[in-house]
């Protein structure tokens, strides 16, 4: 089994930046794909960015060229840098793995998840 932890989630104003980390442990060698998923008050969780085990990286619309995923070599680390935050990019941003790529192209039932970090961004 994959364990993962997130951090690094916190308070911006619009425009701001803020980069999340996640750390996986546990049976990495067997992590396909990354990513991060986010659930904003009263809306589904959504899959924001992907990242696969080739290195291949796969971003929603509502944050291409403002986000960007990233992680080391050995799978252990995972990032996600967030630039030119919106409100309306306020929501519990949750790091997940899993078998296909990009991750949202599987059922949330087949991931592993952390905890969830909030980002709260004001205007």
């Amino acid at each position: 089994q994959v364990q993962l932890r997130e951090s690094g989630g916190g308070s911006v104003q619009s425009g701001g930046s803020l980069q999340l980390a996640c750390a996986a442990s546990g049976y990495t060698d067997s992590i396909y794909s990354m990513g991060w998923f986010r659930q904003a008050p009263g809306k589904e969780r959504e899959g924001i960015a992907s990242i696969a085990r080739d290195g291949s990286t796969f971003y929603t619309d509502s944050v291409k060229g403002r986000f960007t995923i990233s992680r080391n070599n050995a799978k252990t680390m995972l990032y996600l840098q967030m630039n030119s935050l919106k409100p309306e990019d306020t929501a519990i941003y949750y790091c997940a793995s899993g078998p296909c790529s990009p991750l949202w192209r599987c059922s949330d039932s087949t991931h592993a998840w952390g905890q969830g970090t909030q980002v709260t961004v004001s205007s």
